[in-house]
């Protein structure tokens, strides 16, 4: 699968296996992926897409400039997995 920028995608493998992010950048066959709270824009983290499900959500990063709008954004999704939801 082609992940691109804005692509809302969940951690599959790691210690933050079930978190979700939003693809920050993908360039030479890893996606640099970030949330707004562990891992900010500025400093997304590297993963293997192959380590990764889309969940085919999309945030736009045109809108989302800072980490607190990114962590907001995110934060239905990542309050699900907290309570134990799918």
């Amino acid at each position: 699968m082609e992940y691109t920028p804005g692509m809302v995608v969940k951690s599959l493998a790691g210690h933050d296996a079930g978190s979700f992010y939003v693809v920050a950048a993908a360039q030479d066959g890893f996606c640099y992926i970030a949330d707004g709270r562990l891992r900010s824009l500025a400093s997304p983290k590297k993963k293997n897409p192959r380590h990764l499900q889309a969940t085919g959500s999309w945030i736009d990063l045109s809108q989302v400039d800072t980490d607190r709008k990114l962590k907001e954004a995110l934060r239905p999704l990542n309050s699900k997995t907290e309570k134990g939801g799918n």
